[in-house]
């Protein structure tokens, strides 16, 4: 299967195990939050790039009431289940595209993506890295909540049997839990020292990582009219 047929599958129970799959996640996605550099009634666009349910979304217009929300996935019944949940509501858009290889809507000031990129192969997320510089306005930013290879095997599989062990520690059902397995064997993560070098080299500036647990990390770069130094 694909990844885009793996993710239609499990659409329905995604989100029901994203807080039990993700044994950090309100840090996680407490950072990504804490980083958007605006006011709660601040009015400004955004893009969700790989939405999924709309998770991310939703959590970014609790507190940015006033915000309008794009979201970008390929899996459409990903977003059918993300319609659901914006039934409704306006300033609310949905693409259903491949954002490696589809143009990405825009400008905007601010573009995030949550536990996605980490399916493209490396030089595809270089791509996108590139491409999501170009469609972010001048002083924008790009908040990345993603997975994040180990730096040497033996960390790598110290992260892997940490999160093993927490997910076998779960009352997922087993049915959901060999899905989420099998879309693990899809992942493709890079390095964070690899992925910080992509911002940079694509002109981001004050590039860091923000929140590190083991494999779970955010981080985020500004825009700026010259390549990062």
């Amino acid at each position: 299967m694909t990844v885009k047929e793996l993710f239609d599958a499990g659409a329905r129970k995604y989100d029901g195990n994203r807080r039990k799959v993700i044994y950090c996640f309100d840090d996680f996605y407490g950072t990504l939050l804490d980083l958007i550099p605006f006011a709660p009634a601040d009015r400004f666009s955004f893009l969700d790039l790989g939405a999924g349910t709309g998770l991310v979304s939703a959590l970014i217009r609790e507190r940015f009431t006033r915000a309008e929300a794009h979201l970008l996935d390929n899996s459409e019944k990903m977003l059918t289940l993300a319609r659901e949940r914006f039934s409704g509501e306006t300033g609310v858009d949905f693409y259903v595209r491949d954002y490696a290889r589809e143009e990405l809507p825009g400008p905007h000031p601010l573009i995030v993506s949550a536990m996605s990129v980490h399916h493209l192969s490396d030089s595809e997320k270089q791509r996108l890295v590139q491409r999501v510089f170009e469609r972010l306005t001048p002083g924008g930013y790009f908040i990345h909540a993603e997975l994040a290879l180990g730096a040497t095997p033996a960390t790598e599989a110290l992260y892997q049997s940490f999160w093993r062990r927490h997910l076998g520690s779960t009352d997922i059902e087993k049915e959901a839990l060999d899905a989420i397995y099998q879309r693990m064997a899809c992942d493709r993560p890079a390095t964070l020292d690899h992925q910080l070098a992509w911002m940079r080299a694509a002109g981001f500036a004050d590039v860091d990582c923000f929140f590190k647990h083991h494999n779970f990390t955010v981080y985020a770069g500004k825009k700026t009219e010259k390549p990062y130094e």
